[in-house]
């Protein structure tokens, strides 16, 4: 079975936020529509504040990372997206690959860390990193106490029995996040062990959620055990709602995203597409998430790191290869296995 890109667009919007000009916008300004693939709350946050700061319009629709890359693929002939904000990178690296997105080198690039630099270098200035986010587990400590079990500390951790149907983890087919994980576990084992790992792993999986932040708010309320999920997402459920919930990184080792931001080729609004990319690039917008509490890692340098978030030194952060699990065939043929071997 091979998963198209039409195949995945399968959910609609999790939501929209539409901001209104200010008074004497100008026409080539807007309306920007921009996908966003970060967090619900930040996205709206995101353009709620580029209004408020420039003047300028922009309507915002939140999806996935999946659902996004299948929706201008769709569009490519009559684009109606402008920029695409947020979410894992690989998929921004394959939009890049097949042709969906335009050239653009900020002036701002060599303010960025070296990893937000890399990543548009890997896709030859069609994207650029704008936040890092380590993978990771995320448990409610209430529920491992009261099952007396240890939590988890290590990717091998999570086959054991006590583990059984007491963990989620969401479907690479929609989530950014869940694709990192597969691709980490494959650059850690090599793909044999990692799959004869996910297969081990299947018994002990509750659900396989569509989003990618579902395992780590379930966790939060006590409905699942684990969750496989971004660090900076755990740091603020707990944070956000006083839940019960804390994280690991796995000792073997982790994958990250490389949440990117891209301008659609062919966009109808290019100009106040490259206004929102800049401005996305300047330090009140990368101190942003920290409003809503969206704690990533931001890519500009004079950027602001919450306190919970550990540093990259202090995790063991794998040489994630993008450019290679970025790439449409690998991308594809990954999540083909998976689901003709695991999600059975």
């Amino acid at each position: 079975m091979r998963l198209s890109l039409a195949a995945l667009l399968t959910v609609s919007a999790l939501g929209a936020t539409v901001v209104t000009p200010a008074r004497g916008q100008t026409p080539d300004a807007g309306p920007l529509n921009v996908l966003c693939s970060a967090g619900v709350d930040w996205c709206n946050h995101l353009a709620k504040l580029y209004t408020k700061q420039t003047g300028n319009a922009v309507t915002l629709a939140t999806k996935s990372t999946n659902e996004v890359l299948a929706q201008i693929a769709a569009e490519k002939a009559n684009p109606k997206t402008d920029l695409w904000f947020g979410g894992t990178g690989d998929p921004h690296l394959q939009a890049a690959e097949i042709g969906l997105l335009a050239d653009y080198k900020s002036d701002k690039l060599s303010q960025l860390h070296d990893w937000a630099q890399a990543q548009a270098k890997a896709a030859n200035y069609q994207t650029v990193g704008i936040y890092l986010g380590p993978l990771g587990f995320s448990y409610n400590t209430e529920l491992v106490a009261r099952k007396k079990i240890t939590a988890p500390q290590c990717w091998a951790d999570l086959l054991k029995p006590e583990f059984k149907g007491e963990i989620q983890m969401a479907n690479p087919a929609s989530s950014g996040t869940a694709y990192t994980a597969i691709a980490t576990l494959v650059q850690i084992m090599g793909e044999e062990p990692a799959f004869a790992y996910l297969k081990k792993l299947h018994p002990n999986v509750s659900q396989y959620t569509r989003s990618g932040s579902a395992p780590l708010k379930n966790a939060a309320r006590g409905e699942n055990t684990v969750g496989v999920s971004f660090i900076a997402d755990v740091v603020g459920e707990a944070v956000g709602g006083g839940f019960p919930l804390k994280f690991s990184v796995p000792c073997e080792g982790t994958g990250y995203e490389i949440g990117s931001m891209s301008l659609v080729k062919g966009a109808r609004h290019p100009e106040a597409a490259k206004k929102f990319y800049e401005w996305a690039l300047t330090l009140p917008a990368q101190n942003s998430g920290l409003d809503v509490k969206s704690y990533q890692i931001p890519a500009l340098k004079a950027g602001t790191s919450h306190p919970m978030m550990p540093k990259p030194s202090e995790m063991k952060l794998i040489n994630y290869d993008f450019v290679k699990y970025g790439a449409a065939a690998t991308r594809t043929r990954l999540l083909a296995r998976w689901q003709q071997e695991v999600n059975q």
